[in-house]
């Protein structure tokens, strides 16, 4: 059996999440180690708290000097194990028998976007998300924000080697599907019978070389020409609306 395509990145720092969204997944989460958490009393007093949780009780201006300057942590404040990696062939292993997309990121590197694509992945369903681990965001709370809870349910697959990760999607039988503002071909038109991935490029620089590629069909959003192009995150919503009703 082929060794799944996988990042083998060290974790490092604990990341801080803040929100009753993605505290509360958090703590939902099995998978998820929660370290310690800080909130006012009125907070913390809506949750159900493990009782061998650390608890701190703190100020708002307190947890203000924790997180990001102006950041909504709503009272709450949470410190985490970044998740444990995700295998991609056993990703693709458990999504055999249903038609649920994939979402490919090519150096989407913007935590308000990736969390973004992540809430419309667990709003359409998405089997996963693959990004490439040198070129995408950790995890932390801006992200885990943007998510509301999605960073929870939906697996994020960090590979070492994108076009080596689109192959192996390919021999699972997916139909990889490029967005490219310039092609030919709408989304509507690419989308088939078959499974498919979903690869989207950074703003700006859009797709690299190599993984256009690596995709069987470029396709574009059919957007007025009023509008050069789409935020990365609306497109990955609307195409992964596309897939699902396609």
């Amino acid at each position: 059996m082929k060794k799944p395509n996988r990042s083998t990145k060290p974790k490092s720092a604990f990341p801080r999440f803040y929100g009753r969204h993605a505290v509360i997944a958090a703590l939902a989460n099995p998978d998820r180690i929660v370290r310690k958490i800080w909130g006012t009393r009125e907070a913390l007093g809506q949750l159900d708290l493990p009782p061998v949780l650390p608890i701190v009780y703190s100020d708002v201006a307190d947890m203000g000097r924790m997180v990001p300057s102006d950041a909504p942590h709503q009272g709450i404040v949470a410190e985490v194990e970044p998740l444990d990696d995700v295998w991609l062939g056993e990703i693709l292993e458990q999504g055999q028998d249903d038609k649920r997309p994939i979402l490919v990121l090519d150096q989407v590197t913007d935590p308000h976007n990736v969390g973004a694509i992540l809430r419309s992945a667990a709003a359409f369903d998405a089997l996963c998300i693959v990004t490439q681990d040198r070129h995408a965001p950790p995890e932390s709370g801006v992200l885990a924000r943007a998510a509301s809870g999605a960073l929870e349910s939906v697996p994020w697959v960090r590979v070492v080697n994108l076009a080596r990760a689109l192959e192996e999607i390919a021999e699972a039988g997916y139909w990889r599907i490029g967005l490219d503002g310039d092609a030919d071909t709408t989304l509507g038109e690419a989308i088939g019978e078959s499974r498919v991935a979903l690869v989207l490029g950074a703003e700006g620089e859009g797709l690299r070389h190599n993984t256009i590629a690596h995709c069987d069909i470029i396709a574009k959003l059919p957007i007025s020409p009023r509008m050069e192009s789409l935020n990365v995150s609306n497109a990955a919503a609307i195409a992964l609306y596309a897939a699902t009703v396609g």
